[in-house]
């Protein structure tokens, strides 16, 4: 049996082998992180055996980089594992006094973890979860930049209109933006009448707001303390923005429908857990992966890094320990964000919430705590493959 690590690269890879008594065959076999660099590779493999089963190939998940070579790898039916970067830090600490790194001794580094087979895997789901986990984190991709072009909005309307934040309750509302999209200055209103106004005013709000609307909004314009030079450019800057989150918010819901479209293939019970809905569930499916490469809850809620960490030298032990944050941040979101609802409205949860409460704790120590209760529920559902059933 062959044991190869590949240390993976932006634009290059580099490949190293040892044999099961720990003898290196080869190191620094460079390759470039292209077709013609994969079949170097295949060859160099070739050479020593034909059966893509003499060989298990290891490498790090490091950023999207190693997705090419695995799935090249992958159609060439060999066994390939995928490990944490934070695994082969623990073992370049146990193996390597001197703390070298560079891409030979890493590369060797992974072999020798995968000789030993003492690691995690992080397996790359069936295509079903490995999209969702691509169009999940896409998703949150795309809501952080909505959030970062409402930022900018107000920023430039505390400049040219800040008494419009006043007028309504959500400035990024349908009939508000509307509104912005049309008139994107106080100087703007005085263009038109009330009435008219109002007209638009009932028109895009579903005859919800009218006159009184209409008559704010004419009032704060008429008296806005915002700037009135470099008009234009404030107005440019103001659509395009409103245009650009609109644009965002249709490739959020549209991005939304494949994921359902994908949740309703998989028929897990994840999203009958009190506070996981169809995007959570799909977020703590991908991430998660095959349940089964958990052996216990504990090592979940280790996964999501919503374990405590530990403080302690000689004597000393920290009174307070804080949330680890270790493992993946999108899988902790999705959990916390479930655990902040089913802190209030799960039977079981929202008890255990309580008790924590009343025991002096800070309200987010209290949701981390559900939510690594969460996790126990999580494992459960996962591993039977039942719907959750909360023991009141």
């Amino acid at each position: 049996m062959f044991f190869v690590g590949i240390d993976i690269g932006k634009n290059n890879h580099v490949a190293s082998m040892m044999d099961d008594t720990g003898k290196v065959v080869f190191k620094a076999f460079s390759f470039p992180n292209t077709s013609d660099g994969g079949n170097a590779l295949f060859s160099k493999l070739a050479s020593y055996s034909l059966n893509p089963s003499d060989f298990e190939i290891g490498m790090e998940a490091t950023g999207h980089y190693w997705l090419s070579v695995y799935s090249f790898l992958f159609e060439k039916s060999f066994l390939l594992h995928v490990i944490n970067p934070i695994q082969t830090d623990g073992w370049r600490r146990g193996t390597e006094i001197r703390k070298r790194k560079n891409d030979i001794i890493d590369s060797l580094l992974i072999a020798d973890l995968i000789r030993y087979g003492q690691f995690v895997e992080t397996r790359l789901a069936d295509e079903a979860l490995f999209s969702l986990r691509t169009l999940t984190r896409f998703r949150t991709y795309l809501v952080e930049s909505i959030s970062d072009l409402k930022r900018k909005v107000v920023c430039v309307l505390d400049q040219v209109f800040p008494e419009y934040q006043s007028i309504f309750s959500d400035i990024f509302g349908k009939t508000s933006k509307e509104i912005l999209l049309q008139f994107s200055s106080p100087i703007d209103f005085e263009s038109v009448s009330s009435e008219t106004l109002a007209e638009l005013l009932a028109q895009l709000s579903r005859q919800k707001v009218g006159a009184a609307k209409a008559e704010q909004l004419k009032a704060a314009a008429s008296s806005s303390f915002g700037v009135t030079f470099a008009k234009n450019s404030f107005t440019f800057q103001l659509k395009s923005l409103i245009e650009q989150i609109s644009f965002i918010e249709k490739q959020v819901t549209e991005t939304e429908a494949e994921i359902s479209s994908i949740m309703e293939k998989l028929e897990s019970p994840i999203t009958t857990i009190t506070g996981i809905g169809t995007v959570t569930g799909a977020t703590i499916l991908s991430e998660i992966g095959d349940i089964s490469k958990f052996d216990s809850p504990r090592k979940l809620v280790a996964f999501a890094g919503l374990d405590a960490t530990v403080t302690q030298s000689g004597e000393f032990e920290a009174a307070h320990n804080v949330m680890s944050k270790r493992g993946s941040p999108y899988l902790r979101k999705a959990i916390f964000q479930s655990a902040l609802i089913a802190s209030f409205r799960d039977p079981v949860l929202s008890v255990y919430y309580q008790k924590k409460r009343a025991e002096g704790k800070h309200h987010l120590t209290c949701v981390g705590a559900v939510a690594r209760k969460m996790c126990n529920i999580i494992y459960a559902v996962l591993k039977n493959n039942r719907p959750y059933v909360p023991k009141v």
